[in-house]
C-alpha cells in the first residue's frame, strides 16, 4: 500500500468575496465627497487646481500621465478616463467649496478574487498634506473593504517614487517587494514597488485613521495634532 503524505494548502476561503464591481456610487465624506468623473462638472476646477502650479514638474515625475501642454489637451484625457470602465475614476471635491481638487480610481479588479487596486491618484498642491487629502483614502479603502467586500487592496508605484512608498506605509499597506522591469511608463523603465492592506487588518487600519480625522486631533487652525499611526 502506498501511503500518501499530506500536502499543505491554504485555508478554504468562505465566504467567497462577493463579486462585485465599483458602480461609482458617491461617497460622502465630511471635509471631502468622491464624486464619479464628470468632465463637465470636474474639468475646470481639475484644471484651475494643476494649471501653473506645479512648477517643479514634481506632481507629474512617476505617473503614466502628465504633464499637460493646455486645457485642451488635459479636458481631452479626462473624458477618456470618464469613459474608462476599468479604471474607475472619482474626483476629489471639498465639501464645503465643491471644488474638485483631484482625483483617484479604482482599477484592476478581480472580483472574483476579491482584488482590487486604487490608483492613478494625484493630489493639487491645495490637498497635499491636508486632512481632507487624507480622507479622501479612507473613503475609498472603507469603499473598498466595506462596500465591495474586497480580501486584498493594492497599492502600485514606481519603485523610485519615495512620497508614494511613505504614503502606503502611513496608510497601513504592507511593503511586499520589487517587480523588476513591470512597465514601461513614458519610454523609462520602471520597477514596481507593491503593497497591500488585507481584511483582516481593516478594523484596525479604520480605528486609525477615524482617530487621527477626528475633530479632537486638529487645533483652530486645522493642523494636526498626532500623527496618524496605523501599527
Amino acid at each position: 500500500m502506498t501511503l500518501h503524505t499530506a500536502r499543505p494548502v491554504g485555508p478554504i476561503v468562505s465566504p467567497l468575496p462577493s463579486g462585485l464591481l465599483p458602480d461609482l456610487r458617491l461617497l460622502p465624506g465630511r471635509w471631502l465627497h468622491l464624486v464619479p468623473l464628470n468632465v463637465e462638472h470636474h474639468g475646470q476646477n481639475l484644471w484651475n487646481s494643476i494649471n501653473g502650479k506645479d512648477e517643479d514638474g514634481k506632481l507629474w515625475t512617476y505617473m503614466a500621465f502628465g504633464p499637460f501642454a493646455d486645457q485642451a489637451t488635459f479636458i481631452e484625457w479626462l473624458k477618456a478616463r470618464q469613459a474608462q470602465k476599468d479604471a474607475w475614476f472619482y474626483a476629489y471635491v471639498k465639501s464645503d467649496t465643491g471644488e474638485a481638487l483631484g482625483m483617484g480610481s479604482f482599477m484592476r479588479a478581480d472580483p472574483a478574487n476579491g482584488v482590487i487596486e486604487i490608483g492613478s491618484i494625484w493630489l493639487s498642491k491645495a490637498l497635499q498634506k491636508t486632512r481632507e487629502g487624507t480622507e479622501a483614502i479612507y473613503l475609498m479603502m472603507r469603499h473598498a473593504f466595506e462596500d465591495l467586500g474586497v480580501r486584498r487592496l493594492e497599492w502600485k508605484c514606481d519603485s523610485h517614487n519615495a512620497p508614494s512608498r511613505r504614503a502606503a506605509l502611513r496608510y497601513g499597506f504592507k511593503f511586499e517587494g520589487i517587480f523588476e522591469q513591470h512597465m514601461i511608463i513614458k519610454g523609462r523603465n520602471r520597477d514596481t514597488a507593491w503593497f497591500a492592506l488585507l481584511d483582516k487588518d481593516w478594523l484596525r487600519v479604520k480605528l486609525a485613521f477615524e482617530t487621527w480625522l477626528a475633530d479632537a486631533n486638529f487645533d483652530a487652525n486645522g493642523q494636526e495634532k498626532a500623527k496618524l499611526r496605523v501599527s
